[in-house]
């Protein structure tokens, strides 16, 4: 059976992203330039030193997320839109990506294909477990979907990377989902982020 994870990086009060996200600013207002910098600059700015995280991110077979973290776009698809990360994104397999309106699925470069779910939070899993086999299931996010899938008991492991500031405001983590118990199995303090895993217990 594959496990279904999170891998969400937050601030210490729990937001993944800011308010006012644009196409120019994906994850709001974080006090950086643009496209999360605070927020992310862990995965980028010091790579090596949290390298084994970044590759654990890169490991599942299989990755759901929403239309809001998939691109800007509202409504109808009445735009070319294939998400933030080019012609090669780093997904390199399946990504189901939740909508209300149809679309066909999209091939990317790298193995990446983007598949669009109508039917809700469910039937994305359905499809993911069937193409991830035994391997992992990634839930991508924004912190809407996430929060989702965990007021569904649908997550085995959450493993949050965790920034030192606040925000307080924007997409918030844990919004809207009953008491969760939570068994600690990792945890690693690096220079500017600490990394965190629990299992999701019954």
């Amino acid at each position: 059976m594959s496990t279904v994870v999170v891998n969400q990086t937050i601030t210490a009060d729990g937001y993944a992203a800011g308010i006012d996200q644009t196409e120019e600013r994906p994850f709001g207002q974080d006090g950086g330039d643009g496209w999360g910098d605070r927020l992310h600059a862990w995965m980028f700015d010091q790579g090596e030193e949290n390298r084994a995280e970044v590759q654990q991110m890169a490991g599942a077979r299989a990755h759901i997320m929403g239309r809001n973290m998939f691109g800007p776009i509202r409504g109808e698809w009445d735009r070319d839109w294939n998400g933030w990360w080019g012609e090669n994104p780093p997904f390199h397999g399946p990504v189901f990506v939740l909508t209300h309106h149809r679309r066909d699925p999209q091939p990317m470069q790298g193995g990446t294909t983007y598949r669009f779910v109508t039917e809700g939070i469910e039937a994305a899993l359905a499809r993911a477990r069937e193409a991830a086999g035994d391997g992992e299931i990634s839930i991508q996010g924004g912190a809407h979907t996430i929060n989702q899938f965990l007021a569904a008991g649908l997550v085995d492991e959450l493993r949050l990377h965790i920034v030192p500031f606040t925000l307080g405001a924007g997409a918030r983590l844990f919004d809207g989902v009953p008491a969760l118990n939570l068994e600690q199995v990792y945890a690693r303090a690096a220079s500017t982020v600490t990394h965190v895993t629990y299992r999701v217990l019954p």
